[in-house]
């Protein structure tokens, strides 16, 4: 399993366009071959950045969304919101705990 983390830097002024691209598009990527668990978070201090987090089957997996169509069109749009380079790191799960109920 893999686990990639992207943060992505908007500009104000673009934040609800991307909030409501994602709302279009999630289901899309969360149906995406080899991805096993979509989440977006946004900072509270700083509303114009927002946090991807994903598990993916494999790296490979993870290659195969990236090299598609689909990834190439949407990523396209929305790096033309950013006004920061995005960040991405891939990681590997260490330790997981939940408090017992």
């Amino acid at each position: 399993m893999l686990i990639r983390i992207v943060k992505m830097t908007f500009a104000h002024e673009n934040v609800t366009a991307f909030q409501n691209r994602f709302q279009g598009i999630k289901e899309n990527i969360i149906n995406f071959e080899g991805c096993n668990l979509l989440e977006l978070y946004q900072d509270k201090a700083n509303s114009n950045v927002f946090f991807t987090y994903s598990y993916w089957d494999s790296e490979a997996a993870l290659d195969h969304y990236r090299k598609s169509s689909f990834f190439k069109e949407v990523w396209s749009e929305t790096k033309k919101m950013f006004i920061e380079k995005p960040e991405a790191w891939s990681v590997d799960k260490i330790v997981s705990l939940k408090h017992p109920l």
